[in-house]
Formats: C-alpha cells, sequence, structure tokens
C-alpha cells in the first residue's frame, strides 16, 4: 500500500517526505513565499537593467555604443542561461535546490560590484558632466577593473538565469492540473506572480534607482545585495510546504534518442496505424505521468517508434527504440521554435528602452515641479499600468471570460503585441535644434516624461507577453521538461538582446554613422526607430502565421480531470490566434 501510494505521489514528492505531509503542501500557501522571493529577485535585477547603461557611461567611461552593447549583452546571457539552470533543474537538481544554487551565486556578484564602486581604486575616475565631444580624452576601465567589472556582471547572469528557470515552475509546480479546482488556481498563480514582479521592479526602478543617483552606486549593489539574501531566505522559509518535483533525467537526452532512431531508421516507411508504433501503456502511472498521443505534425520522427520485426534480431535499447511519448515530446519542443523565434524581434525593441531611451532620458528635462526623476525610473509608467491592471484582469476579466468558453478551468490566451511610440525621437531632437542646443550638456527644455508614451505602451504590451509565454510554455511542455521550457520563455528575451546588439552595429555601419557619435542630439536615432517600427509589422506578420499553424498538446493520462480535455485546447487555440 505504502509502494502504490509512493508511486502516485512521485512528481511532488520529496522521497523523504511521509505521506501524511501531502495534504498540506502545496497551494497558496506554499506559493506566497515564491511570489516574495520574485518580487525581491526583480527588485535587484530590474533596477540595474534600466541603469547600467548610464553607470557604464558615466562610471566605467564608456562610450555610447559600448554602454548599449554591454548592457544587451548581459541582459541576453542572463536570459540565455536560463537554458542551462533548466536543464539542470530537470535533470539534476529539483527546482528548490536550484533556486537556491544559483541564487547564492547572483549574490555573490551582487557584492563584488558593490565593492568595486566603493573603492576607487577599482574603478577609472569618473568623466561625468565631460561635454560629448571631448569623452575620448576620458580613460575606459582598464585590464583589471574591466575584469572586475564583467566578473560581477556574470556572476549575476549566471545565478539570475537559474532562479529564472526554476522559480515560475517551482511555484506552478504547487498546483495539480489535473484538479479543476487546482488548475483554475494555476492560471491565476502566472498572473500573481507577474504581479509580485511588478512590485518587485516599481520598487527597483525608483528606490534603487535613487539611491544608486543620490547615495551612490556602492549603495545601491549594496542594497541588490541585500535584497537577493532575503530573497534566498524566503524560498527556504517555504521548503516544508513545496512539492518538489523528482528530476526524471535530461529532457534533451529524450529528444537526441528521437532524433538519432527516426535518423537511423529513415527507410523505413511511416506506419498508418497509431497501433503499429510502440507505447508502454500497460505501466503504473503516477498523478502527474503522462501519455502523449500521436500527432500529424513531424510525422518523419514517428520512424523512432516502430518496433524491430521479430525476427531482425534488433535490440530495444532507448537509443534504438522509442515511446509514442517521448516522439511527441520532441515534436513540442520543435513546434515551440517558431512561437519563440516569433518574439525574438519584439525583444530586440524592448531593449532600446533600457538603452538608447534611458540615455536620451538624461539629455532631458527630469523635473516635476519641485521634485527630480532620475531618468532610469520612467519605465515606472508601464509598470504602475500593470499594478493596476493584474488585479483587474484576474479578478474581473478571467472569470467573465470563464463564462463564455468551453474551458472552465483555465482562460488564458498567449497574448502578442508589437509597436511603441518612436515619435519621441524626432520630437526631442527637434527641440534641440529649435533651442540652439545640439552640443549642449544641459538638459533640454522638454520634460523627458514624453518618453513615457512609448514605455506605457510597449512595456505594458511586452510584459502581458512575458506571463502569457510563461504560461503558455509550461502547460505546453510535458511533465518532464517544464523548467527548461519555462527557460524557452526567457531565451526568447536573450536572442532579442543579442540581436539588438547586432542591430545596432549592422545600422552604424549600412547607414554611415546614424548611431556612431556621443551626442544624441547628432545621432539619426530617430532613423533607427522608424526602422524598428517597420520591421515590427512584418514580424508581427510572421508570428500569426506561427500562432495558426501551432498545434497544442493533447495528454491521455489515467484519472485525469476534464481540464485537459480537447475542449481546453480548443479554447487556448483560439486564444493565441485572437479568433
Amino acid at each position: 500500500m505504502q509502494g502504490e501510494s509512493s508511486s502516485k505521489m512521485e512528481k511532488y514528492r520529496d522521497r523523504k517526505s511521509l505521506p501524511q505531509k501531502e495534504a498540506r503542501q502545496g497551494g497558496n500557501r506554499a506559493v506566497l513565499f515564491v511570489y516574495a522571493t520574485e518580487g525581491l529577485e526583480n527588485m535587484a535585477f530590474v533596477s540595474n537593467a534600466v541603469s547600467l547603461v548610464t553607470y557604464f557611461y558615466g562610471y566605467m567611461n564608456f562610450g555610447l555604443t559600448k554602454s548599449a552593447t554591454t548592457l544587451t549583452n548581459f541582459m541576453g546571457t542572463s536570459f540565455l542561461l536560463a537554458l542551462f539552470g533548466g536543464f539542470i533543474s530537470d535533470t539534476y537538481l529539483s527546482r528548490f535546490k536550484t533556486c537556491v544554487l544559483f541564487g547564492s551565486v547572483e549574490l555573490v556578484g551582487y557584492a563584488l560590484l558593490a565593492v568595486q564602486a566603493h573603492f576607487h581604486q577599482l574603478r577609472p575616475i569618473p568623466c561625468k558632466g565631460i561635454a560629448p565631444d571631448n569623452m575620448s580624452q576620458c580613460h575606459a576601465a582598464d585590464g583589471t577593473q574591466a575584469a572586475i567589472l564583467y566578473t560581477g556582471l556574470y556572476l549575476i547572469a549566471f545565478g539570475t538565469s537559474g532562479v529564472k528557470a526554476a522559480l515560475p515552475s517551482l511555484g506552478a509546480d504547487q498546483f495539480d492540473e489535473k484538479d479543476p479546482k487546482e488548475a483554475t488556481q494555476l492560471s491565476s498563480f502566472f498572473n500573481w506572480f507577474l504581479f509580485s514582479l511588478t512590485i518587485g521592479a516599481i520598487i527597483g526602478v525608483t528606490f534603487i534607482v535613487w539611491i544608486s543617483n543620490n547615495q551612490g552606486w556602492d549603495w545601491a549593489f549594496g542594497v541588490c545585495t541585500v535584497a537577493v539574501l532575503f530573497a534566498l531566505v524566503f524560498v527556504c522559509m517555504g521548503k516544508s510546504l513545496y512539492r518538489n518535483n523528482v528530476p526524471k533525467g535530461s529532457p534533451l537526452f529524450r529528444i537526441m534518442q528521437v532524433l538519432v532512431v527516426a535518423i537511423k531508421k529513415r527507410s523505413l516507411p511511416i506506419p498508418a496505424m497509431t497501433d503499429e508504433l510502440h507505447e508502454v501503456h500497460d505501466r503504473e502511472l503516477g498523478a502527474n505521468d503522462e501519455i502523449l498521443p500521436r500527432t500529424d505534425q513531424f510525422r518523419f520522427l514517428d520512424r523512432a517508434a516502430v518496433a524491430p520485426s521479430p525476427g531482425s534480431g534488433s535490440t530495444a535499447g532507448p537509443w534504438s527504440l522509442c515511446t509514442v511519448t517521448q516522439v511527441e515530446e520532441t515534436k513540442i519542443l520543435l513546434r515551440m521554435l517558431p512561437i519563440v523565434l516569433s518574439t525574438v524581434f519584439m525583444n530586440t525593441c524592448l531593449a532600446q528602452l533600457q538603452t538608447f531611451t534611458i540615455q536620451q532620458s538624461t539629455t532631458m528635462n527630469p523635473h516635476i515641479g519641485r521634485f527630480s526623476v532620475p531618468g532610469p525610473s520612467v519605465p515606472v509608467i508601464p509598470l504602475l499600468f500593470m499594478f493596476i491592471l493584474v488585479p483587474i484582469y484576474d479578478r474581473i476579466f478571467v472569470p467573465i471570460a470563464r463564462k463564455f468558453t468551453a474551458d472552465r478551468c483555465r482562460a488564458s490566451a498567449l497574448g502578442h503585441f508589437h509597436g511603441g511610440g518612436w515619435s519621441g525621437g524626432d520630437t526631442r531632437k527637434s527641440v534641440a535644434i529649435h533651442h540652439n542646443m545640439v552640443d549642449s550638456t544641459e538638459p533640454l527644455p522638454m520634460s523627458m516624461f514624453w518618453l513615457g508614451f512609448q514605455y506605457a505602451i510597449f512595456g505594458a504590451a511586452d510584459m502581458f507577453t512575458l506571463v502569457g509565454l510563461l504560461e503558455f510554455f509550461y502547460a505546453e511542455s510535458s511533465a518532464g521538461m517544464k523548467s527548461l521550457s519555462t527557460a524557452i520563455s526567457w531565451s526568447s528575451l536573450a536572442f532579442g538582446y543579442f540581436l539588438s546588439t547586432v542591430v545596432v552595429q549592422v545600422v552604424n555601419k549600412a547607414s554611415g554613422g546614424w548611431l556612431a557619435s556621443n551626442n544624441l542630439n547628432r545621432d539619426k536615432l530617430n532613423y533607427f526607430y522608424w526602422l524598428l517600427a517597420g520591421l515590427s509589422v512584418v514580424n508581427f506578420g510572421f508570428y500569426m502565421l506561427c500562432a495558426s499553424w501551432y498545434r497544442y498538446k493533447k495528454v491521455d493520462t489515467k484519472g485525469a480531470a476534464d481540464c485537459l480535455s480537447l475542449s481546453s485546447v480548443d479554447s487556448k487555440a483560439k486564444g493565441l490566434t485572437g479568433g
């Protein structure tokens, strides 16, 4: 009896836990610690994402373009390494242990940057306040100083990558998709995860940015260090309440096995009947194990599940025969790739809000009445919108939407928006010319809150898209690759930031130097923004094609609730395509 219970709860049980403990694990109590951890960790990360470009430019004496590309490379690496964090979480460690391990690395990174910012011997003499045309006389960070800077930055990138891969899945694991009540709570979890992320970001772009501008960067990095420390404390406090996943082995190896076996059997005909393919139907399924039925896409991979004929003498090892579920797991990943690619360019546009737009804000009037607002705090505008909209969306819109959809357990849509108010570049430059301040280091007589339009439109759309991607990839992935699939949504951001670096360099060369000067009043930043707007329209068309082509996952699971019925798939498909 005890062995049967252990098999049933395999995914969500810590092997050392007692069966009676399961009733007290998971649910909304457990995810409170996840929300607190995400808010604190994101507070530190976002505050640096919006302000590091000014640190590179004003304190490390990097040029305008190098400051932008250094930031986008750092951000891209942070999100790309989430794939590694997801792989570790699914294969070797539980999601909880992954959060603790990678969070500790992130803590060391912030501490190192705080030490460098505090001791002037470890950084160059700042050239802040020098005219843009004389910036070439400033000395950038030398070898040792740059080594300390990049070591701290990429320790943070490595640490935050694992947290971003494992933490959303750790929270989602606290709800059972097969229980109608918990499936509804799972959908709500991603909305409140976004809410906690938003609260942390609001504090980061206001309080921590204010500290960096008024108290010094050593204090700002120090506060970030303390925030990550408390994030680790909170995630550890919830340990006794978590439903901990048991790693099921490498999903990448399972996918490689399918590809290898399919290639080895490329000369075999593809069976028309599913019954001719190999599947382990009589195994005892755990509560969250699943059998994936055959689909009609990527049919060439079905050869991997063709059983050898009795007289062939072939063995039935993992590198010679795969199950239909294993094949479909591979197909799911392949189907996700176009969706990821279609969101990359939107994140390239997002990168401009954290680089050139932040740099624009430093050349404009920062005052509201008697208060002076730091430029990197402008992103608080879309964050305040999100702070208001998320509770309304979850408590009002979602319940109403459930009444009009076939899916009573979930009412989610993978939203995708492209846009933004790029006209701010035109207006700012015309003001500089009109007031004969093209080469002036004084702020232009134009409020930096003109930039708020593009932040409000584009920033809010991007954040809704992010939470949609996280929920989409978690729901669509197989049981053995939840963390890796969540990391895929972050990788879209990574490729967007890396593409931003490439786009800036290519545009500079092809245009003859639209962005080559260290003076934004002379650069043709407005042309660059219009180019991005045009390419975004093309990319949106590509996304619509990908969304209409996608086929949603179907699951055959013993004891599955109605939440995983085909009606759920159909309703989500309508949300994806806007139908």
